[in-house]
């Protein structure tokens, strides 16, 4: 009985997967290189004043993790990459821009943008 139980559920589970669908309500994740470079993107890097004045992408602008909140009017309506040291505040970034109706696209670290940068700019 116990080995039967067992086939009938395990049969189950395999025919319940195998039916399962792929239907996504994400948007389509864009091709973040083609985004940081496009000339309409405003690159905001949320580290401290302190840590963007030590280096940061190309015409990036500061406005820190704790002061997002209060810019939020100044983003809406444009396309929006943030960036941070290591991606951590770029992520909380992205979430409270999100949730207000702003573009955001997570450019994660500081050097990954410039790095995107400079790469395009050798073409």
């Amino acid at each position: 009985m116990k080995v039967s139980f067992f086939g009938i559920a395990l049969t189950s589970l395999l025919a319940l997967s195998s039916c399962k669908t792929t239907h996504s309500t994400e948007a389509p994740k864009s091709n973040i290189k083609e985004v940081v470079t496009s000339s309409d993107v405003t690159l905001v890097d949320v580290r401290i004043p302190e840590q963007y004045a030590a280096g940061t992408a190309k015409n990036a602008i500061n406005i820190p993790l704790a002061d997002i909140h209060n810019k939020l009017e100044t983003l809406k309506g444009k396309k929006v990459v943030v960036f941070c040291n290591k991606g951590l505040q770029a992520d909380q970034a992205m979430e409270i821009l999100k949730k207000n109706g702003v573009e955001a696209y997570d450019g994660t670290s500081w050097k990954n943008v410039k790095g995107l940068q400079d790469e395009a700019d050798k073409k």
